[in-house]
């Protein structure tokens, strides 16, 4: 069984993009060639901000329902270490 991760990116509109994959960098480079989430599909150039290990697929997809439901502030301080959850 494969380790799952919750990560963040930076489009380069500005806005914060949080997703889950089992492989970060495939997944980056799948959003590069536009064949990403659709919500970055014309949204790059594109920054990896924050990865975090979340365990299963069913871990990694409560991990992101939780970030996607911070506010950008709180996102911004997981992404510089200063909040746990």
């Amino acid at each position: 069984m494969s380790t799952w991760y919750v990560y963040i990116l930076r489009c380069g509109d500005g806005s914060l993009y949080t997703g889950i994959t089992p492989d970060v960098e495939a997944r980056l480079r799948a959003h590069h060639a536009g064949k990403g989430a659709r919500y970055t599909r014309g949204r790059g150039p594109f920054e990896l901000l924050y990865q975090e290990p979340a365990g299963t697929q069913a871990d990694a997809t409560r991990r992101e329902r939780a970030i996607k439901r911070l506010t950008r502030d709180k996102k911004q301080a997981l992404i510089k270490g200063g909040l746990e959850d």
